[in-house]
């Protein structure tokens, strides 16, 4: 039994997120949008695409005019303008018009890149949002958030564009890594923390039938995370205000990630930046070192880092005021106002940062 959000934009109906167990009614989702008189174009990366692209071309070919595909190699790398170009070029040369259809099947990297290609090619045709991978699932799939990497620093250059449609097989999780797995825990701890206490409890209630990759719990998650993604979205398509929330975590965590070189995965720097904006919302007495502790003992058992190595908070900190997410100079940061509620600020000092991130730098 597949499970369906309805996303909607000023109260009008935008598109369905379905979660499924399979790729069964895939077909079922290309009909309604109306893709027969269409030429269809998916995208994957070099990881993704032999597992599942045949199968998905296969189905795709019973409700498309014409269907190709586009593969690059897999990686935080890819995700520049120069894959995008390639992208074109072959979009291009097979005559696609701003009626064709976009399919990115695969992790974040290809969700992002494929997205700011549809919103970019003709000045926008559609995409479909097909995520094998959790953090995608559960984040950068749904939202209309779309980009690329621009000369070492991470989605400098995007649009929102909107899917037509977003399609999950979670069975697509089981093929994951464990890396790969846990990293998009990440995200979805961030989303009990920020808006949903009881959702934070749950996840901390099923710890072991996460580890063992239960799809029934696996399911639950991933609509949880889904639903409130979907409400702060529709609340702030834009991110002009509320949808920050969402990036909990993220201010420190980009810059790690950057000065990793993106050796770490997203959701891994997501969990090591939460571990240090919790900090500082316990020592301003947000939330209690037990409540704190919580956080850190979920992260830890969910196989993500608590630590990160040879960085040095001076230069993280530099590094994050950088970011996209400053305003009018000030770093925008995420902090806890108490567990399953956050709130915006830009009164965070190079000083609580300097403390907090001493409690995830191993020196």
């Amino acid at each position: 039994m597949s499970k369906v959000i309805n996303v909607h934009y000023d109260n009008k109906p935008l598109y369905d997120i379905t979660i499924e167990k399979s790729y069964e009614r895939l077909g079922e989702v290309l009909h309604n949008l109306g893709t027969e008189d269409h030429k269809l174009c998916i995208v994957s990366d070099s990881h993704v695409a032999p597992l599942y692209l045949d199968e998905v071309a296969s189905i795709a070919e019973k409700y498309a005019d014409k269907v190709i595909s586009f593969v690059f190699p897999a990686g935080e790398q890819s995700k520049n303008l120069d894959v995008v170009g390639d992208l074109y070029e072959k979009l291009i040369i097979n005559h696609f018009d701003r009626k064709d259809i976009l399919i990115a099947l695969g992790g974040g990297v290809v969700g992002d890149l494929t997205g700011y290609t549809a919103a970019t090619y003709l000045r926008g045709i559609p995409v479909i949002q097909i995520p094998t991978s959790l953090l995608a699932m559960v984040d950068s799939s749904i939202g209309g958030k779309t980009g690329v990497d621009f000369r070492g620093y991470k989605n400098m250059i995007g649009a929102f564009h909107q899917p037509s449609a977003v399609y999950m097989n979670l069975s697509a999780l089981l093929s994951l890594t464990d890396k790969q797995y846990y990293s998009g825990f990440g995200e979805i701890i961030k989303h009990g923390l920020i808006k949903d206490m009881e959702y934070f409890e749950y996840l901390n209630d099923n710890l072991d039938m996460i580890k063992e990759r239960n799809l029934d719990i696996l399911e639950h998650i991933v609509f949880g995370s889904c639903e409130i993604k979907r409400k702060v979205v529709e609340n702030d398509p834009k991110e002009k205000g509320e949808r920050a929330l969402l990036n909990f975590g993220h201010t420190l965590g980009h810059a790690i990630e950057k000065l990793e070189d993106f050796t770490m995965l997203h959701g891994e720097c997501v969990a090591v930046g939460m571990i240090a904006a919790g900090y500082i919302s316990m020592n301003r007495g947000m939330i209690s070192r037990e409540e704190y502790d919580t956080l850190i003992n979920m992260i830890k058992t969910l196989n993500l880092p608590a630590k990160v190595s040879n960085l040095e908070a001076k230069r993280i900190i530099e590094v994050s005021k950088s970011d996209k997410k400053m305003d009018a100079g000030q770093i925008r940061f995420i902090l806890l106002d108490k567990m399953g509620n956050a709130v915006i600020t830009s009164d965070v000092t190079d000083d609580e940062m300097t403390e907090s991130l001493n409690q995830v730098l191993d020196v």
